[in-house]
């Protein structure tokens, strides 16, 4: 017949507690690094990976929407007359050369539309110090 020894029942009463509180303090020092990871993380301005697929998805649908439109805008400059096709000075007896160029930036700052420098025309937005 086998005997239960007392101090064996106390050793192995106590390596239990032990391993119970070992385990508690490693549960403690995870949530601890994972609350300090996720701070440092917040303070860098790091994206979440749902913003990033949020935002992929929308510059995707922006690059299929601008492929439909220049499509259209091919589709659009194919099926004008070949006599609009001309410069736009031509085509509408307008001058040319520099006088062309102070007539367009009069008259877009008589409408108070923005010109552009590199085509000399005119743009229907206004800019945002002409807004106020």
């Amino acid at each position: 017949m086998q005997t239960r020894n007392k101090i064996f029942d106390d050793i192995s009463q106590l390596m239990t507690n032990a391993m119970g509180v070992a385990q508690g303090a490693k549960d403690e020092a995870e949530a601890a690094m994972k609350g300090v990871i996720d701070r440092w993380l917040a303070d860098r301005d790091f994206v979440t990976r749902e913003e990033f697929d949020a935002v992929r998805a929308m510059a995707q649908k922006a690059r299929e929407e601008n492929a439909a439109l220049a499509a259209r805008l091919q589709a659009l400059e194919g099926k004008k007359s070949p006599a609009a096709r001309k410069s736009p000075a031509k085509a509408s007896g307008g001058t040319t050369g520099k006088s062309a160029g102070k007539t367009t930036a009069k008259t877009a700052a008589k409408t108070g539309a923005k010109t552009t420098a590199r085509s000399g025309g005119t743009s229907s937005k206004k800019s945002g110090a002409d807004k106020a």
